[in-house]
């Protein structure tokens, strides 16, 4: 078992930032890949970001490439999520997963595939 306390949501403006983190408890943080997505009233949850185990590689959605980096901290169990140039579209709420990859499979931007979930966190952006 695996636990993930998100943080760091809030009300910004468009064009500010914001930092998220998310605490994981249980198994050992560096088996798993980590994920960023977000779900957005009515929407699906969508992909935002992903790292790997060691955190060398990273992969991201196409709307947030440029202007977000994810990151991990392994000897914190922590990954983060550096969100630069908020736009009002990026509102919504925002979780962190994780997915045990002992075979090293990357990147993972499927929802379906990971295996435990923070409690997400809100970010809004006003215009």
């Amino acid at each position: 078992q695996v636990q993930l306390v998100g943080s760091g949501g809030g009300l910004v403006q468009a064009g500010g930032s914001l930092r998220l983190s998310c605490a994981a408890s249980g198994r050992t943080f560096s088996l798993y890949v980590m994920g960023w997505f977000r779900q957005a009233p009515g929407k699906e949850r969508e992909f935002v970001a992903c790292i790997s185990r060691s955190g060398r590689n990273t992969y991201y959605a196409d709307s947030v490439k440029g202007r977000f980096t994810i990151s991990r901290d392994n000897a914190k169990s922590t990954v983060y999520l550096q969100m630069n140039s908020l736009k009002p579209e990026d509102t919504a709420v925002y979780f962190c997963g994780a997915v045990l990859a002992v075979g090293g499979t990357f990147p993972r931007p499927s929802y379906d595939e990971y295996d435990y979930w923070g409690q997400g966190t809100q970010v809004t952006v006003s215009s």
